[in-house]
């Protein structure tokens, strides 16, 4: 089995959680990123991550795509 294949299988499984446990694990992943470099996240990053994801698990923000809010910056500074 190929890494695409296991990867394919891992996040097939993760969308298929609630949507608590997938905000979970998008935190841990994204603190596993961090670990790397070496710095560990701060405890007040954490709390801003939870905080951010209770957020749109409420439907209390209004996610845009990156590819939008990128472009709409970039014209700004033009």
């Amino acid at each position: 089995m190929g890494m695409s294949s296991t990867v394919d299988k891992i996040m097939s499984a993760a969308l298929g959680l609630p949507t608590q446990a997938r905000a979970f694990l998008a935190e841990k992943l994204i603190e596993s990123l961090d670990a790397e470099g070496g710095a560990e996240l701060s405890a007040a990053w954490r709390e801003e991550v939870k905080k951010r994801c209770r957020e749109i698990d409420e439907g209390l923000v209004e996610l845009r795509e990156a590819e939008d809010v990128f472009a709409r910056a970039y014209s700004v500074i033009e």
